[in-house]
């Protein structure tokens, strides 16, 4: 049986001078597209960083992050081109 590859439902945004590597946005994510990057931010931090795809636009990661603003979650609209996300950002 042939394994089917899904489509992206959302992307992400991370803002590396915002955020601290507390890796909680990692385990929050349900597909597991989040990983802590090798390189340092200015402040000295190892940053979270997207796979680049895989994201279901859950938001899960937005919520869970402790720092406003470093993480922007885009969901896929409907109706759009494949890997045109809207900016319809994910909000408590």
């Amino acid at each position: 049986m042939a394994e089917t590859a899904k489509r992206d439902r959302g992307s992400l945004r991370i803002d590396t001078d915002e955020c601290k590597g507390c890796g909680l946005c990692i385990e929050a994510c349900p597909p597991k597209v989040i990983h802590l990057s090798d390189h340092l931010n200015p402040y000295g931090y190892r940053t979270a960083a997207y796979a680049g795809a895989g994201c279901t636009g859950c938001g899960m990661c937005f919520l869970i992050c402790p720092e406003p603003g470093a993480i922007t979650v885009l969901r896929l609209a409907r109706g759009l081109a494949a890997g045109k996300f809207a900016d319809e950002r994910v909000t408590p």
